[in-house]
């Protein structure tokens, strides 16, 4: 019995790690996602299949992982298989549902409203069962399964302040859009006599992680990618995290028992293909987990105020529940 874990890099692939530990597992796992900083870090001593990049709207992509698909299926005959999308999900779920492998689509916790352009398509396929991760929009065709973020609950933390600031900033992986007005936001909150320097009296210490950003013209000293041990040391050590609101640096917060104060990317300025990353940061200040701000209006006080919390893991973390058999 083999489970193929079939991801995305970036959020989509830190969920599916998540997730992998609360269903019951096969003998054998195979995971296929892109190489990069974070994969190779996030899945060191596992099997993985490493494939070209799919991105937004990628068909040629799709289309090529459908070949790849077939030749996985032909080495290693998996009898299950689990994604957490994007666009490579479009590529070898559908084929494998049609070699009879059970197969399993969990939207991305992302997604608060409703489906993915990839869910909404694979959902009409035959022998994918499709979940999401939010009970409002479970249904006949959506079944409800769990959600990444149950696993947490918020706490005060009263932790004296040091003689530093340390702050991590985060864009997260993306290969396609820049988040740059976060950025130049925070290099007069952060920098050299800024606005946490001049409330605290002390230092700040950044590590930005900028991704494709472009910040040569600014006064920082970026890390554009970091791999996930780098990355989740650093949010462990963090007095302040802040962050896009995406899904895997959300859930890379919270591992660290960081309550971050997350920015949301939005559409119209190139930051995303959808503004779904505000309906995440919503759905997370709702649960007390983070605070959410537009990149302009963060201030001391804010990241004061997210200092003075953080997230703790529950002692008991349910199964997330997949139907048996194929959709």
């Amino acid at each position: 019995m083999t489970t193929a874990l079939i991801a995305t890099t970036g959020g989509h692939l830190t969920q599916i790690v998540g997730l992998a530990e609360r269903i019951p597992p096969d003998p054998e796992q195979v995971w296929v996602t892109h190489e990069n900083e974070q994969s190779t870090s996030l899945l060191a001593g596992r099997d993985v299949e490493y494939i070209p990049y799919v991105g937004v709207r990628d068909v040629p992509g799709v289309l090529r992982c459908v070949l790849r698909a077939h030749a996985m299926y032909r080495r290693r005959r998996p009898t299950r298989a689990v994604s957490t999308g994007s666009g490579i999900a479009l590529g070898y779920l559908p084929y494998l549902a049609a070699r009879g492998v059970e197969c399993h689509y969990i939207e991305s916790a992302a997604r608060v409203a409703g489906p993915s352009l990839t869910g909404r398509i694979l959902r009409w396929v035959p022998g994918i069962r499709t979940y999401t991760q939010y009970r409002r929009w479970s249904g006949r065709h959506w079944d409800y399964g769990g959600n990444g973020f149950d696993a947490y609950e918020p706490v005060h933390d009263d932790r004296p302040l040091g003689d530093r600031i340390r702050v991590v900033v985060t864009v997260g992986t993306a290969a396609e859009f820049p988040f740059r007005r976060l950025v130049v936001a925070l290099v007069g909150v952060l920098g050299p006599g800024g606005e946490l320097e001049r409330a605290t009296a002390r230092p700040v210490d950044v590590l930005w992680q900028t991704g494709c950003t472009p910040v040569d013209d600014l006064p920082i000293r970026p890390r554009p990618f970091l791999p996930a041990a780098d990355l989740a040391a650093a949010l462990a050590a963090a007095d302040v995290v802040i962050c896009h609101a995406g899904s895997g640096s959300a859930l890379a917060n919270l591992a660290a028992c960081r309550f971050a104060v997350l920015a949301s990317r939005v559409a119209a300025f190139g930051e995303a293909g959808d503004d779904h990353q505000r309906e995440l940061a919503e759905e997370l200040a709702a649960r007390g987990l983070a605070i959410h701000r537009s990149p302009g209006a963060i201030t001391a006080e804010d990241l004061l105020f997210a200092r003075r919390m953080k997230v703790r893991r529950l002692a008991e973390v349910p199964v997330f529940a997949l139907r048996q058999g194929r959709g």
